[in-house]
């Protein structure tokens, strides 16, 4: 059975194999959403059997996964298709709420496909939403924290009995691959234990400080972290399970009240979330969704007064702006905000060149390039220059674009028109400015002409000074280009605004001089499961440096919980 990549040969997918096969799995355990005992027959150097092994769904091990996840995807699938079309409403404070306006959740793989009518929502439903979370706030942050825990434990229960239905949505909503899809439903219940566990290890952030030295009185002394007050989370296309569920669930389990604000081209998913919360036993206003415009529904929830803190995740442009007009509030207030990237991988001309080149495939190409952490440069020690650049052009040409939800599809459409003609502009002024090694263009013929498809592209000969070695594209672009040494690759890699994810292919000794010089967030080495893809709550904790992030701390990762708190000093003293 192969997954991603489906049209290697036996030799290409086993490398791809290899880390599940190999993968140590004594903490398959911890925060398992998917388990299954799989017996496996897989083809690879010499013909190995797979023994039976446990098998957890991650961005690591999609590429094989048990024919079960198929079937019951499928059936999922069928079941979701005869809800397509539906009314969906607002929830604010445990009550559905429908706007005079509406708009059509259309799919990017076929614009004539209606999966549901939401909600355009205004100013008002702005008040009204960050009114019932102010007014559920004092209940909620006064819950013991053990008992937040167990309801966000529940939810992210819920999502793991949802998971196949969760994920055929994001695969029609998104564009997502089957196995991608079913990958942001996973990571969102795990981004929900995780947030939990992280509760639990630090005893809900109570610690006991040293005691005042004086003399006839004993001084104890705390330090409590405790909650803002109302949260706000604006999440993206891209990642609606996880990038809304990870900081909704932050947010909550650490006592704030949450009003959720999914980006227009994907409200289902992030309904669907809000469902798991609610259906958990959330009481009524703790967590709000409004679905609408982001510069009226957004802009009034950015600009209100009573919102204690905001995670973002967008674009550059649009996240500094949050960032500014947030400023302008009584107090300075927290902002998390992942901002993009443009992320290089550097090879070495002692790398694996296979290894490095499914990897640089797979994160150029995944989610079409739609990823803040898709590879879009790829720095070359010039000795391996011309063997890389041809396994890289052989690998991309075998990729399968199509209706995502089919098995064998590895590229779905890019989300709406506004990236189509994005694509369209960048592969033009590319092929001017550089050679097209492959890709290019558009797909509108036939079953195509209904959807928002692009080709994998590849382009080599651009200058380096060219603008879009430094802009991110967010389409399935990537460019390549031949260096002298890996100090000059570095050089390139670090003359960015960006600073979010980063790949290496070389020695265990230049990878180690890799990590110290490279100025990114997220950084793998010699990883065929993804040059800069592939981040794994409680595995790789997930942000940026530099214009990528603005908090310094990743998301799934152990110190990213105390931002949605602040410290409070508690000083008692009596007589000796």
């Amino acid at each position: 059975m192969r997954g991603f990549f489906y049209g290697f040969s036996v030799k290409e997918t086993f490398l791809l194999n290899d880390f599940l096969t190999n993968r140590d799995t004594s903490n398959i355990l911890n925060s398992v959403w998917l388990f299954w005992l799989a017996a496996e027959h897989l083809s690879g150097y010499g013909g190995e059997k797979m023994m039976t092994k446990a098998f957890k769904l991650t961005y690591g091990t999609m590429f094989n996964p048990p024919e079960e996840l198929h079937s019951r995807f499928d059936e999922a699938l069928e079941a979701v298709k005869k809800e397509l079309g539906k009314e969906h409403g607002m929830i604010l404070d445990g009550q559905e709420r429908f706007a005079a306006e509406k708009f059509e959740d259309r799919s990017p793989a076929n614009t004539n496909l209606v999966l549901g009518l939401f909600q355009k929502g205004g100013i008002q439903d702005a008040n009204d939403a960050i009114a019932a979370a102010k007014r559920a706030f004092p209940g909620w942050s006064r819950t013991k924290w053990q008992e937040r825990v167990s309801l966000i434990r529940k939810a992210a229960e819920l999502i793991d009995q949802r998971i196949y239905e969760m994920g055929a949505i994001v695969a029609l909503e998104v564009g997502k691959n089957r196995m991608e899809a079913l990958g942001d439903v996973a990571e969102t219940a795990d981004l929900f234990r995780y947030a939990c566990s992280q509760m639990e290890a630090n005893e809900g952030y109570v610690v006991e400080m040293g005691r005042d030295p004086i003399a006839g009185y004993v001084s104890v002394n705390r330090s409590v972290l405790r909650p803002y007050g109302v949260w706000l989370v604006i999440s993206p296309f891209n990642f609606p399970g996880a990038l809304t569920g990870g900081p909704a669930a932050a947010a909550l389990v650490t006592g704030n009240t949450v009003v959720i604000k999914p980006a227009s081209d994907t409200p289902w998913t992030a309904r669907l979330i809000m469902e798991c919360l609610r259906d958990a036993g959330l009481p009524a206003g703790v967590c709000n969704y409004v679905t609408g415009s982001g510069s009226t529904l957004g802009q009034a929830l950015i600009d209100h007064p009573e919102v204690g803190g905001i995670t973002f995740t967008g674009s550059y442009e649009v996240g500094m702006k949050i960032y500014r007009d947030f400023a302008k509030g009584p107090w300075v207030r927290p902002t998390i905000l992942e901002l993009g990237g443009k992320n290089p991988a550097i090879v070495s001309r002692h790398a694996d060149l296979e290894e490095a080149a499914v990897g640089i495939v797979r994160s150029a190409f995944g989610l079409q390039g739609q990823k803040c952490s898709a590879c879009s440069r790829v720095f070359i020690e010039a000795p391996v220059y011309d063997a890389l650049v041809e396994r890289l052009v052989e690998l991309t040409r075998k990729l399968v674009i199509g209706d995502p939800v089919e098995r064998a599809v590895n590229l779905g459409p890019v989300i709406n028109r506004n990236s189509y003609r994005d694509y369209q502009n960048f592969a033009e002024e590319l092929s001017q400015a550089g050679r097209i090694l492959t890709g290019g263009k558009v797909l509108a013929e036939g079953a195509f002409a209904r959807g928002f498809f692009c080709e994998p592209t590849l382009v080599a000969d651009v200058p380096l000074s060219h603008r879009l070695w430094k802009q991110e594209m967010f389409v399935p672009i990537t460019t390549v280009a031949r260096v002298k040494d890996l100090e000059e690759a570095m050089r390139f890699a670090n003359e960015v605004n960006y600073g979010l994810t980063a790949g290496f292919y070389g020695t265990p000794e230049e990878a180690e001089w890799f990590f110290d010089h490279i100025e990114a967030g997220v950084n793998y080495a010699n990883r065929p499961q993804g040059a800069t893809t592939g981040a794994w709550p409680g595995f790789q904790p997930f942000g940026g440096w530099k214009g990528s992030g603005s908090s310094g701390k990743n998301a799934g990762g152990v110190y990213y919980l105390p931002l949605y708190m602040h410290e409070q000093i508690r000083t008692i003293v009596r007589k000796a």
